[in-house]
């Protein structure tokens, strides 16, 4: 046997599996198709890397099974995540939300965290190596794969796959999980882009393109969930925070609903500027709130020359639909290339939930993204990625 085990994916969950089976005295080899590790690390949080979330738990993802995590959640906990990173003289300090930062370090401070701690025990991380084949054997595992032209072959008696999924092909995301768990009769939950930006087509497209730029403070919502932050407006459509948490729940030919004033009521407002000024147009109230560009286009649906006194009940009615409830209904999303992470993925009841260890196949591990299990934006996949790793570790 070359190892303990042979990791496939040095991200997020294989690099933290690979050091946590440092501290159990375990050997592994981990095989990374880029030529880095770490690839999907080092563009999270713009380059500064959101770590975790001080406030996950299994309620902030999706999955067929949502209580599947609750056990790696109870194993490997955001504290635990915490003092792992402080241990390595990473500190977090809160953006927003919850979501964890490194205080003064960015993401390649992460990433090269964890390829000296597997330096540190001596774990080889093989970049460049593309994984061809996979031979499961009555008691071991065969991996082959090239590197430099070069045909290789590993043996372990176990083995983790640790691949992602589909998003940000040009990063090195393949299927390459999923084309496994097929090979070998596993179920898959239909994929989908996740924590994506949403596009406009047809009659509305020039409209939400004339905002391209214009970011605004919404209460984002469908009927089974709401979020409230930014939106961003762009020249095909949505993005923006609330839009990517959003997207993760929409299905197509699904509405949207944009509350565009969250914190406020419009009529009271209108109320209140009556009595206080009543001359007052409806375009200068909405100008305390957005952009002068953003009142324009909304001159659309709304009689933004008029004074507040002279509004009829109609008008009023129709100012409240509009700015409360603003319903959109998104042609589609922009695609693996520009989501964040995957919906869907293996089964999870293929796995048992409290070792990450396939059903079907002993000894063979499945951690991160390639499984059902997708988390909002904000730290939370990456709360579930080194929970998984962790987890998987302990079994080695």
């Amino acid at each position: 046997m070359d190892a303990d085990a042979i990791i496939i994916g040095a991200g997020a969950c294989g690099l933290m599996c690979a050091v946590q089976a440092g501290y159990l005295g375990k050997k592994v080899i981990v095989l990374e198709k880029n030529e880095k590790p770490g690839a999907k690390i080092l563009i999270s949080g713009g380059g500064r890397c959101n770590y975790t979330n001080q406030f996950a738990t299994a309620d902030q993802f999706i999955s067929a099974n949502p209580h599947f995590i609750k056990s790696a959640f109870n194993q490997w906990t955001v504290e635990d995540t915490v003092s792992f990173f402080e241990t390595y003289g990473i500190f977090g300090k809160e953006k927003t939300l919850g979501q964890l930062f490194p205080d003064d370090k960015n993401a390649k401070d992460v990433v090269e965290m964890f390829t000296a701690a597997c330096s540190d025990f001596g774990q080889e991380i093989r970049t460049k190596a593309d994984v061809k084949d996979i031979d499961v054997l009555p008691n071991s595992f065969k991996v082959t794969y090239e590197k430099n032209g070069k045909t290789i072959s590993l043996t372990a008696k176990k083995l983790v796959i640790a691949t992602g999924g589909l998003p940000i092909p040009k990063m090195g995301a393949t299927d390459f999980a999923l084309r496994f768990a097929r090979k070998h009769q596993l179920n898959i939950v239909e994929t989908a882009p996740a924590l994506v930006p949403l596009t406009i087509t047809g009659k509305d497209e020039e409209w939400f393109a004339q905002l391209s730029g214009n970011s605004v403070f919404c209460e984002v919502s469908n009927d089974e969930i709401s979020f409230e932050e930014n939106i961003l407006f762009t020249h095909w459509g949505l993005s923006g925070p609330a839009i990517l948490q959003i997207s993760s729940f929409w299905r197509r030919g699904g509405i949207v609903n944009l509350n565009l004033l969250p914190n406020e009521n419009i009529i009271t407002l209108l109320d209140e500027e009556r009595r206080s000024n009543g001359k007052t147009l409806v375009s200068t109230l909405l100008n305390r709130f957005y952009t002068k560009k953003l009142t324009d286009a909304l001159g659309k649906f709304l009689p933004l020359i008029k004074p507040v006194a002279s509004l009829t009940s109609a008008e009023i009615q129709l100012i409240d639909q509009t700015i409360h409830q603003f319903k959109v209904k998104p042609a589609g999303d922009k695609g693996y290339d520009k989501a964040e992470v995957m919906r869907g993925g293996i089964d999870t009841n293929e796995i048992s939930s409290k070792t990450l260890e396939c059903k079907k196949i002993p000894n063979l591990f499945f951690g991160g993204e390639c499984l059902d299990v997708t988390g909002w934006l904000g730290g939370y996949n990456f709360q579930w990625a080194w929970a998984s790793g962790f987890v998987i570790a302990q079994q080695l």
